[in-house]
């Protein structure tokens, strides 16, 4: 049965705003292609621990967590080809008699001559560095019985030695992943608009795929607007944060702000504008009330995301800031009051230079050839939308031919 008119989502390619976000998504986020990689790569590492003999008989559940459980995951901060995959290896019979730090260091024993660029303990998981650039973070963990599915302890120990903090952390990433899937539910316009876009990048991609139809488990891509608000949000504090040391605010802890703001059927600039103010909002309320931010697991509690972020009230205030100057640009260019080479810097300082521009010129290209082949693309509101050229020949945010009234990116036309 077909889904119900009001919960089928926009299209984001249709709104010149939403465009140039999605578009920017589409380049931050992970491609299909790499996501089977790392699908492959994960199950491969799964094998290969199952023939050491410590863990073979002992791993009861592989299975991806964070961005990777809930198809939200994006470039590296800091970079624009680099992506982080993680894995939760839950474990069994020795291993639950074992300290944090011993079960880290077996880890890392068993997995130390796997085929990867290097290996190395983190104070929760093992890392393997892929020559590709993808890091894929194997988190151990020891199910909580009795309590909801997957309930697990994680290990927490910087070593190289026993020491005082080490310690088993609670962890529900399986139930977490659960929670946001029922709260952003599949919006089959967005996701349909998506797999196209997908595709039309990739010419054999396209001739051999279906894309018709957008099923309920649809392969790899993202599946409604809070989602792809996510994306936008992480990649912006990736770029606020580039060059930050220590601990930056959490994607977890971002992931639940999109579920508990989504709402179906929202553009993807008001979606994102949207759960910016309520995290803002929430941290505003902590400062009034002298705390700092905490936010939990919604199905565990005792998960908690902001356990080592924020550490100060600086902290979290700094955020709150970078996250109000990010509402007021979305907000201006909705409203016209940016011109298209202004706009277009902007998205660039706030989403980096590489992923905007890559945006752009896909745009570009895309009008262009809808020229050439004399296909116009209009916007909504009957404006022909072309490529503007910069000075330098570079292409930069599109502008619109007089169709009729219209407004794009601040030039009323």
């Amino acid at each position: 049965m077909n889904a119900p008119i009001a919960s089928q989502g926009r299209n984001p390619f249709d709104d010149p705003v939403d465009r140039i976000l999605a578009e920017i998504a589409l380049s931050a986020q992970l491609p299909p292609s790499l996501h089977r990689k790392a699908v492959g790569r994960y199950e491969a590492v799964r094998k290969y621990l199952e023939a050491d003999a410590a863990f073979n008989g002992e791993i009861e559940h592989f299975y991806p967590q964070g961005s990777m459980a809930i198809d939200g995951t994006i470039s590296t901060r800091g970079t624009d080809d680099e992506y982080d995959i993680d894995i939760v290896a839950q474990l069994g019979g020795r291993f639950r008699t074992m300290d944090p730090l011993s079960i880290l260091k077996e880890l890392e024993r068993a997995l130390k001559d796997y085929p990867v660029r290097k290996v190395v303990r983190q104070t929760r998981c093992v890392t393997l560095y892929y020559a590709d650039n993808m890091h894929l973070d194997v988190t151990p963990s020891l199910r909580v019985y009795g309590t909801a599915d997957r309930e697990s302890y994680i290990t927490h120990a910087k070593g190289p030695f026993v020491g005082p903090n080490d310690q088993f952390v609670d962890m529900n990433a399986y139930g977490f992943a659960g929670w946001y899937r029922a709260n952003t539910p599949l919006e089959p316009r967005l996701a349909k608009a998506f797999r196209d876009r997908w595709f039309a990048m990739d010419s054999a991609l396209a001739k051999a795929a279906e894309i018709d139809e957008v099923p309920e488990q649809c392969d790899f891509v993202v599946k409604n607007t809070a989602t792809l608000a996510l994306q936008l949000l992480k990649r912006y504090r990736n770029i606020c944060y580039a060059h930050y040391d220590g601990r930056i605010p959490p994607s977890v802890m971002l992931s639940y702000y999109a579920g508990v703001s989504a709402r179906p059927n929202m553009s993807l600039s008001d979606m994102l504008v949207r759960v910016a103010n309520w995290i803002k909002g929430d941290i505003d309320e902590a400062n009034r009330r002298g705390r700092l931010l905490h936010v939990a697991n919604p199905v565990t509690p005792a998960d908690v995301f902001t356990d080592r972020w924020p550490a100060s009230f600086v902290q979290q205030e700094e955020l709150a800031r970078h996250l109000e100057r990010l509402v007021v640009g979305v907000e201006a260019a909705k409203r016209g009051e940016v011109t298209p080479d202004k706009l277009t810097n902007w998205l660039r300082a706030q989403f980096g230079d590489r992923v905007v521009t890559m945006a752009v010129d896909r745009m570009a290209n895309t009008i262009g050839q809808s020229v050439q082949d004399a296909a116009h693309g209009y916007s909504r509101k009957g404006g022909l939308i072309l490529p503007a050229a910069a000075a330098t020949g570079m292409a930069v945010a599109p502008s619109v031919v007089r169709a009729s009234p219209h407004t794009f990116f601040g030039e009323r036309i």
